[in-house]
């Protein structure tokens, strides 16, 4: 047995020696290693997860990213730190596009025309409809007819023995008003007119009384324009005077510029324009004009779009506020005439006429001021599917005249008006009316 096991153990000495050489170098290079790392600290070095801001793409690969130790407490902490910031931009831009699109879902709902939907979808199925042509287009019911061109252009809506004068409005959603409206006289208004001298209720259709066979009194267009919240139309408005109270208007606008002139010159047309788009001149100029007794005006509005009477009382509150501060701010602070408690108790009956009900597209809404100062609020519903203009109802009445006051200020004067484009409408006209001579009823606007 002696002979064959020293033959096996001559057999096995390489391999013994061989795994005995591998075991000793790798121990060397585990002390040296050891001894690299923890004798010099200079020369430690960490690996560390990459802090440049992470791709919200993908991340790069496992195998491009550097391998650091698992036990390193302070590489872990940053790679956690980098995850939770990634996560955290992640949830921010995804809760920004979540609100971004249920604003712009919001937005679509909201100036959605419901009725050009429903009018393209009858169209789709071959049912009959007025065309969207200028040849074809109705107004209350009255073909609408364009005659001439330029500026001689003519709108006229004919029909039932009418012929109707028209003005492009410059949106298709309330596409044209009329030149002229009769609105009613206010009795209280004819007592005080009687009183002062002025023009009350006369015979329809006279020189003193130019008006219609129910004894309404005409009304002329001074200017329009379209009202905005941010970049949605609300509704078109228009400023109208009492057709023989054009005069007076006239002489009070000339007059603001030189006082000893019939009519102004192109600069001083230019002048006027100016001051009445100035803050401060402007509510000088219309103060003037709005004492009473006075002249009568109306502010006629039709929307744009469905909306109530809520959202119209919630303008014109507003207007009034702003105007209300601005008296304030020149008084240094001080009291003013709008802080009285009758004042407070006509903002209450303005408010009570607008309690619920709806303003339908295309429904007219009458601001009236009579020449006492007396604000009438009339409401015309929209017009039957044939045309059928409907009846204008009375929806109340308010008797302080620094209601109509502030309203109407609030729409011509001051730094910040409720519709620019309506003022500047109404500036236009005022300078066309300024540019003729005195005493010459003109009812074409310039």
């Amino acid at each position: 047995m002696a002979a064959p096991t020293k033959q096996a153990m001559r057999l096995l000495s390489p391999r013994l020696q061989c795994l005995k050489h591998q075991q000793t170098s790798a121990c060397t290079r585990q002390i040296r290693c050891v001894s690299g790392r923890y004798s010099n600290p200079t020369k430690r070095t960490v690996s560390t997860a990459p802090t440049g801001i992470s791709s919200f793409i993908g991340s790069a690969s496992a195998e491009s990213q550097p391998v650091h130790n698992p036990m390193d407490i302070r590489a872990n902490r940053l790679e956690h730190e980098e995850k939770r910031q990634y996560h955290t931009r992640r949830m921010r831009f995804a809760g920004m596009g979540l609100l971004l699109s249920m604003g712009g879902m919001v937005m679509i709902l909201f100036n959605l025309d419901l009725d050009g939907i429903d009018q393209a979808e009858k169209k789709r199925r071959g049912q009959q409809l007025d065309a969207s042509s200028e040849a074809n287009a109705r107004f209350q019911g009255k073909e609408v007819h364009v005659i001439g061109a330029g500026e001689d252009k003519r709108i006229v809506a004919q029909g039932n023995g009418e012929n109707i004068e028209l003005v492009e409005t410059g949106t298709s959603s309330v596409p044209h008003f009329p030149r002229t409206i009769f609105l009613p006289s206010s009795p209280d208004s004819s007592t005080a007119a009687s009183a002062t001298g002025l023009i009350g209720i006369a015979p329809p259709n006279t020189p003193q009384n130019p008006g219609n066979a129910a004894n309404q009194e005409e009304y002329t267009l001074v200017g329009l324009g379209i009202r905005t919240v941010m970049w949605i139309e609300v509704y078109v408005v228009g400023m109208y005077v009492r057709t023989v109270d054009i005069t007076t208007l006239q002489a009070k606008l000339i007059h603001s510029v030189n006082q000893s002139a019939s009519t102004l010159i192109p600069a001083e047309k230019e002048e006027l324009r100016k001051r009445l788009l100035d803050p401060e001149q402007s509510r000088e100029i219309w103060s003037d004009i709005l004492k009473v007794p006075g002249i009568k005006t109306a502010w006629r509005m039709s929307p744009t779009r469905n909306t109530d009477f809520g959202h119209l009382r919630d303008g014109f509150v507003n207007g009034i506020n702003a105007r209300k501060a601005e008296a304030r701010t020149l008084t240094s602070g001080g009291e003013t005439e709008y802080d009285s408690e009758d004042f407070g108790q006509a903002m209450q009956s303005l408010k009570a006429i607008f309690t619920g009900g709806k303003a339908p597209k295309q429904s007219i809404l009458i601001l009236a001021r009579d020449n006492v100062g007396v604000l009438d609020v009339l409401f015309q519903p929209k017009p039957s599917e044939s045309g059928k203009q409907k009846e204008m109802e009375l929806l109340g009445s308010v008797s302080d005249e620094r209601i109509a006051r502030l309203i109407w200020l609030g729409y011509l004067a001051g730094a910040k008006v409720s519709s620019p484009p309506a003022r500047e409408g109404v500036v236009a006209g005022c300078v066309g009316f300024a540019a003729r001579p005195v005493g010459s009823v003109e009812t074409r606007v310039i």
